[in-house]
């Protein structure tokens, strides 16, 4: 029996150990704003053994897995101390979902994760469920983190056991080891998800992006992504949320939208990365898009390029919940390089890079969406016509 754990330990440890060392690499076709990478960053095969696995010969002598890992996706993502963080949405067997961050020292490959899952404060018994964390580091000085807090909704019948309300959870941290847990965010909207922290003060408020919505899965009458303020982060709450990204009929996400991670300010505007949703015959359909708002006045939409920027590709598509793109997570570092973590049909964390002038470019000069078939078609013509015109052979001289 010692032989049998001996040597099933050492293969589960080299399969570990490949899977860890593996490089990345760049796929070769894009479409010049969003350069993808061919494997993903994270996967369940990634969590330690130690996570999974009894490793006590005298309590697990068949080695046996013990904590079984659904899944690894959707990530907060920081840097911090010269490495790339993620903490990433984990997903064990028993669908119970909790956070834990993974570093690596060049943002595309070679991910561990820190030997224990972070530790979030229980506040609420009712609470079931947490989910994709948004971090911000916030001109106060804290590290904020913003997530989906989620419980049974006890209006609901028995027969019902899949009903559920969503809140804003709300931690902080200077190290990113030691968390404190605030209150939930309070707002008028029975249900909350996809909040977001603005890194600055906004007229010496705290400053949030919210996505108001009526049910846990149907927008209702949520008219998409929101911009609110507060006086007090420790106790927060909101009264009103003004509506700056709508949803419309027709659109990449008429079904709901919501905001990925917390936007980077640049010269010209705040850079954002979002997720639309619609639904189609298959399911809902998740893909990202990027717009940006005023530089002093991040609740004002200045520019906004029709359709996505990303969608599910390839394998991307399937998964636990297919045709899914999902991000709450990009780095930008000091020479304008961005990261960006997203999530593959809630299965696999994926990267993807751009830089500030590629997705500038993008969003001041992409052309909005007019809504309607006719618009697009005298779009596309401008285009050729300029096009023909450029690829027209100059004139011989005689």
């Amino acid at each position: 029996m010692q032989g049998h754990f001996t040597e099933r330990k050492e293969l589960l440890e080299r399969q570990y150990k490949a899977l860890i060392q593996k490089t990345n690499e760049a796929v070769e076709i894009s479409n010049g704003v969003i350069q993808r990478y061919k494997n993903p960053v994270l996967t369940p095969g990634h969590t330690p053994v130690f996570w999974r696995y009894d490793l006590d010969i005298n309590e697990n002598p068949l080695l046996l897995e013990r904590f079984g890992i659904n899944s690894v996706f959707n990530a907060g993502a920081i840097r911090h101390q010269d490495k790339y963080l993620v903490a990433v949405r984990v997903e064990g067997t028993d669908r119970k979902s909790f956070f834990a961050i993974a570093e690596s020292r060049n943002g595309i490959d070679n991910f561990t994760f820190w030997d224990y899952p972070m530790d979030i404060p229980d506040i609420d018994p009712a609470e079931t469920n947490v989910y994709d964390m948004r971090l911000t580091r916030h001109e106060d000085g804290w590290i904020y983190g913003t997530f989906c807090s989620e419980r049974r909704d006890e209006t609901a019948c028995e027969a019902d056991q899949s009903s559920a309300i969503a809140s804003c959870g709300i931690v902080r941290t200077k190290d990113l080891h030691t968390w404190e847990r605030l209150p939930n965010l309070v707002t008028t909207s029975s249900q909350q998800r996809n909040v977001v922290i603005h890194s600055e003060f906004v007229n010496g408020k705290y400053a949030f992006y919210t996505r108001p919505q009526d049910s846990f899965i149907e927008a209702g009458e949520g008219g998409g992504i929101a911009f609110a303020c507060c006086d007090d982060i420790t106790n927060a709450r909101i009264d009103k949320e003004e509506l700056i990204d709508k949803r419309v009929y027709h659109t990449i996400s008429e079904a709901k939208n919501g905001l990925g991670p917390a936007p980077i300010k640049t010269a010209y505007g705040w850079l954002h990365l979002a997720h639309g949703v619609r639904n189609t015959a298959a399911g809902l359909r998740y893909v990202l898009y990027c717009f940006m708002t005023d530089l002093h006045e991040p609740q004002k939409m200045i520019c906004k390029p029709a359709g996505y920027v990303m969608a599910p590709e390839g394998d991307e598509r399937t998964g636990d919940v297919s045709n899914v793109l999902f991000s709450n997570g990009w780095i930008k570092d000091d020479d304008g390089k961005i990261f960006i973590y997203y999530g593959s049909s809630d299965t696999l964390l994926r990267v993807a890079t751009t830089t500030v002038e590629r997705l500038l470019d993008y969003c001041m000069h992409t052309p909005a969406d007019k809504y309607r078939s006719v618009a697009s078609v005298e779009r596309l013509k401008r285009i050729i016509k300029k096009n023909k015109a450029v690829m027209q052979p100059a004139p011989q001289d005689k």
